[in-house]
C-alpha cells in the first residue's frame, strides 16, 4: 500500500497561475457546451450559474493579462547599450535612430532594438581555416582549393591564401541593404584576387605580395561601398603565395638557377666596379701628366728661348765679359756638385785613385788642357 506523502494539516492552496486560470477557463468551456447539449432546457438556473462562473473566469484571465501586458511594456521601455555597440531602433519596423552607448528609452510595443557591436573585428579567410587559434594555432588547406587556386597572366597555376579583417561602419546599411554581409565579403574579396592576379605574370606576383595586398584592399572597399554594406576593411593580408604541389619541385630548380645567374651577375659586376674605375683613374692620370709635362716642356722650352735671346743680346754687346760670366757661372753651378777636385800639371803624371779602385794612368795621348782664357791668366 502506498504510503501517503499529504500532511495531516491538508494540502497548501497556492495562487493560480495564468496558465493554470487559462486550463481552467478552456476547460469550464467545454464543460459548459458539454452539460448544455446533454441537459437541454433543464435548469435555468444552472446555466445562469455557468455563465456566472465563466464571466468570473475569463475577467481573471484578462486582468492577469493586461497585468502581465504592462508589466512587460514597462520593463521593455529602458534598455542599455554597452561600451562599443550601437542600438539601431525600429519603429513598426522602419529605421527610427541610432542609440549610443548608455541607458536608453523606446516607445513600447511600438518600437524595437537591434545592437551592433562596431568595435569588433571580423574576419574571413580564403585558402586556409583555422581548426584551432592561439598561440599554437592549427590551419587546414585541405578542403580550400577551390578558393586558393588561381590563373596569373602567364597562364601558370598558383596558391594563394589571405585574411580579410572589417569592422562595422555604418550600422543600418549592415542589418538592412546587404543580406549576408559576410558572404558578400567573400565573394567580393575572391572576385577582386583574382582579377588582380590574372592579370599580372607569376614572378611579379611571388615578389610582391605587399603591394597587391594593397591593391585588393583599395578595390575591396569600393566594390563593398558601392553595395552599401557598411563595412570597413580594416586589413586585407597576403599570408602564402606559393606554386602548387606539381610544379613546386621544377620551380625550385628555377628558383636555384635564377639565384646562380643574379649571384655571378653580383659578382662580375662587383669585379667591373673594382678594375674599371681603377683603370679610368689611371687612365685619367696619365693623361693629366701628359697634359703637364708637355705644359711644363713648352714653358721650359720658351723660357729657355728667352734666355738664349737675351744673352745673344748681351754677348753682341760684349762678347768678352758675357763669356766670362757664363763660364763662371757655370762653374758656380757645377763645382758645388763635384765631391774631387784633381789639379794636373804637365807632364801628366800617374794619380791614385783615392776612391779604392786600382791605380790607372791617364794615357799620354789625352792631355789636360785648360781652356784658353785659363791658360792666358
Amino acid at each position: 500500500m502506498p504510503m501517503n506523502t499529504t500532511p495531516p494539516w491538508g494540502k497548501k492552496k497556492k495562487p493560480a497561475g495564468p496558465e493554470e486560470l487559462l486550463a481552467e477557463l478552456i476547460q469550464k468551456i467545454r464543460d459548459f457546451f458539454d452539460g448544455q447539449s446533454a441537459q437541454g432546457a433543464s435548469g435555468g438556473q444552472q446555466q445562469e450559474d455557468s455563465g456566472r462562473n465563466f464571466l468570473s473566469a475569463a475577467s481573471k484571465i484578462a486582468a492577469v493579462v493586461v497585468a502581465a501586458l504592462l508589466l512587460r511594456g514597462f520593463f521593455s521601455c529602458f534598455y542599455t547599450i554597452e561600451a562599443g555597440e550601437k542600438g539601431i531602433v525600429l519603429r513598426f519596423g522602419r529605421y527610427s535612430r541610432t542609440a549610443e552607448p548608455g541607458l536608453n528609452f523606446k516607445m513600447p510595443f511600438l518600437e524595437d532594438m537591434e545592437r551592433v557591436n562596431v568595435e569588433t573585428v571580423r574576419k574571413e579567410e580564403f585558402g586556409f581555416r583555422t581548426r584551432m587559434p592561439g598561440e599554437s594555432a592549427v590551419f587546414d588547406k585541405k578542403s580550400s582549393d577551390d578558393e586558393s587556386l588561381m590563373l596569373t597572366g602567364d597562364k601558370n597555376v598558383i596558391d594563394v591564401a589571405w585574411i580579410v579583417q572589417y569592422k562595422i561602419s555604418d550600422p543600418v546599411n549592415y542589418l538592412f541593404k546587404v543580406s549576408d554581409v559576410p558572404q558578400a565579403v567573400r565573394d567580393n574579396s575572391e572576385t577582386v584576387i583574382r582579377r588582380i592576379v590574372g592579370n599580372l605574370d607569376f614572378d611579379y606576383v611571388l615578389g610582391n605580395r605587399i603591394m597587391l595586398a594593397d591593391m585588393a584592399r583599395q578595390e575591396l572597399q569600393r566594390d563593398l561601398n558601392k553595395l552599401e554594406t557598411g563595412i570597413s576593411i580594416v586589413t586585407l593580408q597576403m599570408l602564402d603565395i606559393t606554386p602548387t604541389d606539381e610544379v613546386k619541385p621544377a620551380f625550385n630548380e628555377v628558383n636555384e638557377a635564377d639565384q646562380d645567374m643574379k649571384r655571378l651577375v653580383n659578382e662580375a659586376e662587383e669585379q667591373y666596379n673594382r678594375v674599371i674605375p681603377k683603370a679610368r683613374g689611371s687612365a685619367k692620370q696619365l693623361i693629366e701628366e701628359a697634359h703637364g709635362y708637355a705644359v711644363q716642356r713648352l714653358n721650359d722650352a720658351k723660357g729657355e728661348t728667352v734666355r738664349f735671346t737675351a744673352i745673344a743680346a748681351e754677348y753682341g754687346k760684349a762678347k768678352e765679359v758675357t763669356r766670362q760670366r757664363m763660364y763662371l757661372e757655370t762653374m758656380q753651378s757645377i763645382l758645388p756638385q763635384v765631391k774631387q777636385v784633381y789639379i794636373m800639371d804637365k807632364p801628366v803624371l800617374p794619380f791614385l785613385n783615392l776612391n779604392g779602385a786600382e791605380r790607372t794612368a791617364l794615357p799620354p795621348s789625352a792631355p789636360l788642357t785648360l781652356p784658353q782664357e785659363n791658360q792666358s791668366k
